[in-house]
């Protein structure tokens, strides 16, 4: 086992030589081998505003249990605001409020 020093008396030594290569690779990433970029997708703009209101207590507990087995499934929609987007679209259509 190597014999045990302060801190101090390790920073005065000389370190082993580094390879600059390796260090920078480490500290910055790997530059020169860049990951493969996730597919752009062209997407609409959303623009999401608060709301608040209230619903039924019962309507609420079946939201946050559906939103969180769905979530455990993988299955989309699964956040609350999804799934009551997509629940308010149809009745908003219907009635002539979205075209």
């Amino acid at each position: 086992m190597a014999e045990r020093r302060t801190l101090t008396q390790g920073l005065k030594e000389t370190p082993p030589p580094i390879d600059n290569a390796k260090e920078k690779a480490f500290v910055f990433g790997d530059k020169e081998s860049p990951k493969p970029a996730a597919p752009v997708v062209a997407a609409a703009t959303l623009n999401r505003v608060p709301i608040s209101t209230r619903i039924r207590d019962d309507f609420a507990r079946a939201l946050k249990r559906a939103s969180l087995e769905r979530q455990l499934e993988g299955r989309e929609p699964n956040t609350l605001q999804d799934i009551l987007e997509e629940a308010i679209e149809p009745w908003l259509k219907a009635n002539g409020y979205l075209s």
